[in-house]
């Protein structure tokens, strides 16, 4: 089949970059925003790996003009970026002030976007949740508090952009605020049960009850939407997934080959399967018990049925090996180990900065065909995908520019994506790579870059696009029918 018909995605494909308020925005307490637990977090000595915080990051509260016409220059169609909570309503709650200075911000950003000719996909939350809603009631830990006040920004938003906005992201990766927010701790605000990394916290309990809290905020504010302001808005709406492709460590071993499978349901399925089968997968209920907790009814209609579309990040693969003693209780991934190298020593790809990311363009064929069989054919966005160079931080900007291994990257796993539209039956209809800059990387802080542009932070924060901010647009061109 694939010899007959030649690999090729639709005309009207829509392809852009993306970014995230607290990577690139700085300006922390400019026209009235308050702190998130990003910013308090990245105050506390040894939790980002060159002790920098997102103050000043790309400064794009004060460039997004410049950064708009990049986004022209190298041709996208969308731009997805997200939304600073705490600059809109500082304080977060359903009670509190809304920041006009601050949402006029994001009309104004948007309003640009469209004079230029490029379609703004908005996420409204991308980790940074306002620091006074976790002091006030543990943020995500009190679902009856936060539902509420999740939902009353959400329909701020929707109000303030209307038909401006046609697609509409209601989480970044909840996995991540999950997971590295509150059991390993890596993320801010840091809980987890390792009393070597914070005083608190509690594993085994906190990540289920944080990632239940965003699924039922996520069918509310979806229920929001669709009742208040599709109708006259017309704009789509639904969560962003992340999610690594997996392969048995032993290929002839039943058990790794079953350890995949689980591997996918502990970290996709948990927020996929509600959202689309209306439970979670039988395989966490098995491990976890009551500690993953379950749907009333009107939970389960709310979150039931609440994806237009499922937006996928994507980066990596890893090998995966079963482990034969009873799971831990801190234990988040289905009970089994995680490897870049296989039984026979094969390494799943090449290494990069990121010690998590190994390239695997197969993967993501693999995985787009995986997420569409057991969710019967989603409309899908890739709304990230895209890769570090191993010790580009320390090359001259010259050499930085001529990102040949990105440039790569990029070619492999979008043919790898429409190969996946062309032959697996897969709905595809955009990709976002990250990311537009170089920026702020989260724990990492400015060591490591993903930006299509460089971004020299001590020279007057002037943008650079490097190689791969040209040729992606080559590989959608001669992609796209």
């Amino acid at each position: 089949m694939g010899s007959m018909t030649k690999a090729h995605l639709p005309k009207d494909f829509l392809w852009g970059f993306a970014t995230a308020s607290y990577q690139i925005e700085g300006a922390p307490h400019e026209d009235g925003r308050a702190d998130s637990i990003w910013d308090t977090f990245c105050r506390i000595p040894g939790k980002i790996a060159d002790g920098s915080s997102g103050d000043v990051a790309c400064d794009s509260y004060h460039r997004y003009k410049e950064d708009i016409a990049l986004l022209k220059s190298i041709g996208a169609k969308a731009y997805r970026f997200s939304i600073s909570w705490s600059r809109v309503i500082p304080l977060g709650g359903r009670n509190d002030p809304v920041n006009k200075k601050g949402l006029q911000y994001y009309v104004d950003l948007v309003d640009e976007l469209h004079a230029n000719g490029i379609e703004p996909l908005i996420t409204l939350f991308h980790w940074d949740l306002p620091q006074t809603l976790h002091d006030r009631y543990g943020g995500f830990l009190d679902q009856e508090e936060y539902v509420q006040d999740y939902v009353r920004f959400a329909r701020v938003m929707f109000k303030a952009m209307g038909s401006k906005v046609k697609m509409w992201i209601t989480y970044n990766e909840p996995w991540c605020s999950s997971i590295l927010g509150y059991s390993i701790g890596q993320f801010a605000p840091g809980h987890t049960s390792d009393r070597k990394k914070s005083p608190i916290g509690d594993s085994s309990i906190e990540p289920w009850r944080v990632g239940h809290s965003i699924l039922i905020s996520h069918g509310a504010a979806v229920k929001v939407y669709r009742e208040e302001f599709k109708s006259s808005d017309g704009g789509e709406i639904g969560i962003t997934l992340n999610g690594d492709w997996v392969e048995p460590w032993d290929a002839n071993d039943p058990k790794d080959v079953e350890a995949c499978e689980r591997k996918l349901e502990f970290s996709i399925s948990w927020f996929a399967d509600p959202i689309y089968k209306g439970e979670y997968p039988a395989s966490m209920r098995e491990q976890l018990g009551d500690r993953l907790p379950s749907f009333t009814e009107d939970e389960r209609a709310l979150v039931q049925g609440s994806n237009d579309f499922y937006g996928m990040n994507h980066y990596t693969a890893d090998y995966i090996r079963h482990l034969e003693s009873a799971p831990e209780p801190d234990n988040f991934n289905g009970n089994l180990e995680t490897s870049k190298t296989n039984k026979e020593g094969h390494a799943i790809g090449p290494e990069t900065q990121s010690p998590w990311l190994c390239p695997y363009a197969p993967g993501f064929r693999k995985l787009l065909k995986w997420i569409s069989d057991r969710y019967d054919r989603p409309i899908m966005y890739v709304t990230e995908n895209g890769t570090s160079l191993k010790g580009e931080n320390d090359k001259t900007r010259d050499e930085i520019l001529e990102d040949d291994f990105r440039v790569e990257y990029f070619r492999d796993y979008v043919n790898a994506m429409t190969e996946a539209s062309t032959f697996d039956d897969v709905d595809v209809r955009g990709y976002m790579a990250w990311s537009l800059m170089d920026n702020f990387e989260w724990a990492e802080g400015y060591e490591t870059r993903f930006g299509v542009t460089f971004v020299d932070y001590e020279g007057g924060q002037k943008r650079y696009p490097k190689k791969s901010a040209r040729v992606i647009g080559e590989i959608f061109s001669s992609l796209c029918e």
